[in-house]
């Protein structure tokens, strides 16, 4: 997997103890286009400290053009942030 790490709009539901799950993210290519991704499966989902920042980490799997591809999200629990790291 190759690191990016690119903020995205992501589209989630949480639960009634406020731990998030992602649906589909949009995300802008080089080119200015945008492209929605709709995330299949979460594979697996962990925790972590990353400078000080907590850090919920989801690794995804989704079918993008085609392909079945497997990706890593990021979420920032103190700003709600979240991030594409690794596709």
């Amino acid at each position: 997997m190759k690191v990016i790490a690119k903020a995205i709009a992501m589209v989630a539901w949480f639960d009634k103890f406020g731990n998030p799950n992602p649906i589909r993210f949009r995300i802008e290519e080089e080119n200015a286009d945008q492209v929605i991704i709709k995330i299949d499966r979460i594979l697996q989902r962990a925790k972590e400290k990353l400078a000080g920042n907590h850090m919920i980490i989801f690794r995804c799997q989704s079918c993008i053009n085609g392909t079945d591809k497997i990706y890593e999200l990021k979420y920032e629990l103190s700003t709600c942030k979240w991030i594409l790291f690794k596709i």
